[in-house]
């Protein structure tokens, strides 16, 4: 995990990436690559929504942020030149780069740094960080300076502002943005072919233009693992981030690939509608968590790549504790909880699973699980756009298999509207203090004490710290080796 001062402190010392000049290539050298992705986005605007595969598709590519998360998590400047920070860590001076402009001409500016914060935190703002940006107030003082007042300590904010919901907008275009993109990135749309297909065009003006390397880049969708292999074999993919682990063994003796595997902040939940009873009963959801056996889990949905986890936290976070222990699998402790708490079995649920392969496999790995202890799962196979409105906008599920992938998230435990409907005033008292506390060693403390709180809530079931692996042709060089956000940086891409 990224020490968290550290971050403070990477600022204006940080170097950009350096590539080779577009010129210095081989006339031979291919400037296109195809990518795999398992969802399709449901739109453009990474503001706007909450899933994952918008910015993996336009984080950095269309869209660029003050800073930029790098993948060993550490923070480098990107719209953002450099920057102080005062010694009370509530005042972030920004320094922006010169010259810079939105594909639609209009002009990079601290105006628009302001805007694009001030609407992350308005009242009609979707952005799933809203409650981050309610807490700052940008103030210009003038074209290339921008101030940043945090009303609590936050280490992790310049982390923060590189992810994908800190993006900068030209204000114009917020409105079309889900479907015509506007940015400073050094990539625009180019086609977006519904149910299959995006394709991204190098924007001619970009400030660094000679840099890139990859002219054009699709995006392909395939959520059917066999299909992700088929298109891997057959060179109709290139690259495919994130790709199901099924499969890939074949990958990694075959010469004419490369096989990364990544390690993520990503956290894997059976998520819990706690709004429905019996769900509500601290007793039925300790009972889940004592009769799923995370290794079986592991082993049957993700072929083996995850780390057990006993709450909404992982290994190699800041503060990390281990509660895997305070809800062992163990069949017969489920058994006499459910019956603790007046549960007459055999007791139906439906469980919603998108469709990624990790949660289909993993459903039925679960649902075979719980009917040894009463309870009968009928699995409910939705697609993503069903999930998005359905289970998460609607809340209308009792079960479903997610990775929640962002690095720092606790704090969706405190939102009553958030899709699981957990309610604890001991934890949203505990999560003040954390935002509070500027002291590594307490906050240490007290992020250890909220861990342990969800565990012994049954919050959810934790089930595992997914590794993600990628598979792509021997000769694509900049892929990320490890993934604290979900981007495909295209900027860093190139064939050697």
């Amino acid at each position: 995990m990224l020490n968290r001062r550290n971050l403070l402190a990477a600022g204006a010392l940080a170097p950009l990436p350096l590539w080779l000049p577009a010129t210095a290539q081989a006339q031979n050298k291919k400037d296109t690559v195809v990518l795999g992705m398992t969802l399709e986005p449901p739109g453009l605007d990474p503001t706007a929504g909450a899933a994952s595969a918008i910015a993996e598709i336009t984080h950095y590519n269309i869209y660029e942020t003050l800073t930029k998360v790098n993948p060993d998590g550490s923070v480098s400047p990107l719209l953002a030149e450099s920057w102080e920070v005062s010694p009370d860590l509530k005042t972030y001076t920004f320094k922006l780069r010169k010259g810079v402009t939105f594909h639609n001409g209009e002009a990079f500016n601290a105006q628009a740094v302001k805007f694009s914060f001030d609407r992350a935190a308005g009242e009609k703002s979707t952005n799933k960080d809203k409650r981050t940006f309610a807490n700052l107030t940008a103030q210009v003082v003038d074209d290339h300076t921008v101030v940043i007042l945090n009303k609590e300590i936050d280490p992790d904010l310049l982390f923060v502002l590189g992810q994908a919901t800190s993006i900068i907008v030209e204000p114009k275009s917020t409105d079309t943005n889900a479907t015509k993109p506007v940015g400073t990135g050094p990539y625009k749309l180019g086609n977006w072919s519904k149910g299959a297909s995006i394709t991204l065009e190098a924007w001619p003006q970009y400030r660094n233009a000679s840099t890139i390397r990859i002219r054009r880049a699709t995006f392909r969708f395939i959520s059917d693992a066999a299909a992700q292999v088929a298109a891997l074999l057959a060179g109709d993919v290139d690259v495919f981030p994130r790709a199901t682990p099924r499969g890939i063994d074949q990958f990694k003796s075959n010469p004419r690939y490369q096989v990364v595997t990544s390690g993520s902040r990503a956290k894997t939940i059976v998520a819990i509608n706690e709004r429905r009873k019996p769900l509500d009963d601290v007793r039925v959801r300790r009972a889940l968590s004592a009769a799923i056996d995370r290794k079986a889990v592991i082993a049957g949905a993700a072929e083996g790549l995850g780390v057990p986890i006993g709450s909404h936290y992982v290994p190699g976070a800041f503060g990390y504790v281990d509660t895997t222990g305070i809800n062992p699998y163990d069949v017969e402790k489920a058994k006499k909880l459910l019956a603790e708490a007046g549960v007459k079995t055999p007791l139906q649920l439906t469980m919603t699973l998108p469709p990624t392969p990790y949660a289909r496999q993993g459903g039925e790995i679960v649902a075979a699980q719980l009917s040894k202890i009463g309870i009968d799962v009928k699995l409910q196979n939705v697609e993503w756009a069903q999930w998005l409105s359905g289970t998460y906008t609607n809340k209308n599920y009792d079960l479903s298999i997610i990775s929640h992938v962002e690095p720092f998230d606790l704090e969706n435990y405190t939102r009553t509207d958030y899709y699981w409907g957990y309610k604890s005033e001991k934890f949203n008292k505990l999560f003040e203090q954390i935002k509070l506390e500027a002291r590594p060693a307490d906050r240490a403390r007290l992020l250890g004490d909220a861990q342990r709180l969800l565990a012994e809530d049954a919050a959810n079931v934790y089930l595992y710290q997914p590794q993600w692996v990628t598979v792509a042709a021997k000769n694509v060089r900049g892929l990320w080796k490890d993934m604290p956000i979900f981007v495909n940086d295209l900027s860093s891409m190139y064939w050697a």
